[in-house]
């Protein structure tokens, strides 16, 4: 199986990239979209001087609790730079949200508690919210998160997406919002 239909059996279809656009991206975005896989694992990630985005990370049902997902978050928090990712909301009827949710938690990962998402699918014209976490090796304020997001929306999530999909994502500002009352730095 190769690594876009390990993402695709694993991640729901309104989170996901068609493969043509992932593809676009890391042939056009060369050395700022990554790919990093194994037997086991996908990670897909955005790299830009001052952060990094993870898209995806997947690590195969067989390989779980090896220490693969710890360890591929440990290189990149190497790289001292604040680490940005959307999960899904705990869901207590799904299992595997809570797990997730544990696992980034314990990786030393926040809620990121002033920023909201919820980005229409244009595969299923379904409303997905998504929580944003992160990671920083500093004191990263929860308003220069909102702005990392900002440009990985607008730089990768939405990237030719009229080209790629017939038609175009929503505005940045209708998808992302920041609650000043509620940001936590």
């Amino acid at each position: 199986m190769n690594w876009y239909e390990k993402l695709n059996q694993y991640f729901p279809v309104e989170e996901m990239k068609s493969k043509e656009h992932m593809e676009l991206l890391l042939k056009e975005k060369k050395g700022i979209y990554n790919k990093d896989e194994s037997e086991n694992h996908v990670l897909m990630y955005v790299e830009m001087e001052d952060f990094i985005f993870i898209d995806y990370l997947f690590v195969s049902g067989k390989a779980r609790g090896q220490g693969i997902g710890k360890k591929l978050l440990d290189q990149l928090k190497k790289k001292g730079k604040p680490i940005i990712l959307e999960v899904e909301p705990i869901d207590y009827e799904d299992s595997d949200t809570q797990k997730r949710q544990r696992f980034y938690a314990r990786e030393g990962f926040s809620h990121a508690q002033s920023i909201g998402y919820r980005r229409r699918s244009l595969d299923t014209g379904k409303v997905n919210e998504m929580e944003i976490l992160y990671w920083s090796p500093s004191d990263e304020s929860e308003e220069s998160i909102y702005e990392k997001m900002r440009h990985t929306y607008e730089n990768i999530h939405t990237y030719k997406d009229t080209e790629l999909y017939g038609e175009s994502y929503e505005d940045t500002d209708k998808v992302l919002t920041f609650n000043e009352t509620e940001a936590t730095s």
